[in-house]
């Protein structure tokens, strides 16, 4: 992949239209988690420091090309400012007017993007409107970029075109995942469905060297093996394709790992009464909540002798305690053989991301994705068009 950055753009002067991801949580008008806010500001600093004039543009919920007064950005105002320690110009009508008022070291704001409805149609008459606005266009939001959208994909083909340093860092951390990977490889793939990561999956065997299946997918591995899983949550109807799954690994050099052993229980609740059994020794009245002991101890070996690791999704039902173990020691190993500098380790999606925080590994990690539904597509294999269109 290559691709500009701002540290390629002369800025002095320029107008920059900047998309960012700003989506954030709002309750009662109030901001209750920052994070990707805060994840904007080198971006818009640098770009303020190199003489620049940041147009930032966002989205924000799912208004579907229509006002929707609840989803106006003008209440992140406070945030931002607060965030970037200085004012923010709002615009919501008259985008040129704000555009050519702007002075150096401005900061101006437009209504959220989705409210026209252009964007989402990717209309490149409405693509042409938002490159009128600026010299540059700068893409920092990696989590949009999965959306072939006015101004995720059609601007970037209207104006000189850079990634901001979100976006960079993004890009940066997963080509040196799966792009052009230290080997050997070790992904890690937990969640409730193989229905919803047969792509990933099918990808991911072809491109590592150790796939490890957790959480409920690896139930539906474990039945399609023929083993007994009580009342464990899996997708019965899919064991086929796990099977297909187990073969592409077996003719692509892929090893894949599953549960040595499991933790049971009779009901899905913290604390529930539970037992440590073979994975092929599940009680029909039990259902596996956890990877046991043992299967930590064998990944553990698998990420000490591997340089690439890559994760999404929890090895077991990582919101109820005891049932959090697997998760915990498994990204606690890694964080370790990270901070050693032994292992690169990239992880991303939602729950992966609340899971490894719980966990305390987060900040220990190489990097860790906010991106959501992009950071998935991208272990996919899929093209995304916002990185497609900064390409070249």
């Amino acid at each position: 992949m290559t691709w500009k950055t701002l540290d390629d753009m002369d800025l002095s002067g320029k107008r920059v239209l900047t998309r960012v991801d700003i989506n954030v949580p709002v309750e009662n008008g109030e901001v209750t988690d920052t994070t990707r806010i805060d994840r904007i500001l080198p971006t818009v600093k640098d770009i303020l420091a190199k003489g620049g004039l940041p147009v930032l543009v966002a989205h924000f919920g799912r208004p579907k090309g229509k006002v929707v007064p609840e989803m106006s950005l003008r209440q992140l105002l406070p945030a931002l400012q607060k965030a970037f320690g200085q004012p923010v110009t709002f615009a919501d009508g008259d985008y040129g007017a704000a555009v050519q008022a702007m002075q150096p070291g401005d900061i101006l704001l437009l209504e959220n993007i989705r409210f026209a409805p252009g964007e989402e149609k990717n209309d490149p008459d409405f693509a042409a409107r938002l490159a009128s606005l600026a010299d540059i266009y700068c893409n920092d939001a990696f989590s949009a970029a999965h959306r072939a959208h006015a101004s995720t994909e059609a601007v970037a083909r209207l104006l000189p075109a850079c990634a901001g340093r979100l976006m960079q860092a993004e890009l940066s951390a997963l080509e040196a995942a799966l792009g052009t990977p230290k080997r050997p490889v070790v992904a890690v793939v937990g969640g409730a469905k193989v229905s919803t990561k047969l792509d990933l999956l099918g990808n991911l065997v072809a491109k590592v060297d150790h796939l490890v299946i957790g959480g409920g997918m690896a139930n539906t591995f474990l039945y399609a093996q023929g083993h007994e899983i009580g009342t464990s949550l899996a997708e019965k109807d899919m064991a086929g394709t796990a099977r297909d799954v187990l073969a592409k690994a077996d003719a692509t050099g892929c090893t894949i790992h599953l549960p040595k052993d499991i933790v049971v229980a009779r009901a899905f609740a913290a604390e529930a009464p539970h037992e440590t059994l073979p994975a092929d020794a599940c009680p029909e009245d039990a259902m596996i909540l956890d990877a046991g002991p043992q299967t930590v101890a064998a990944l553990e070996a698998v990420f000490g002798a591997s340089k690439t690791l890559i994760w999404n999704g929890p090895l077991g039902a990582f919101e109820l305690k005891p049932f959090d173990a697997a998760t915990n020691r498994a990204a606690d190993a890694a964080a370790r053989l990270t901070a050693a500098g032994d292992l690169i380790t990239v992880a991303g999606g939602g729950d992966t991301v609340a899971a490894l925080n719980q966990a305390g590994a987060a900040d220990r990690f190489t990097y860790i994705s906010t991106a959501g539904g992009a950071f998935l597509e991208w272990m996919e294999g899929k093209t995304l068009p916002g990185v497609a269109a900064l390409e070249g």
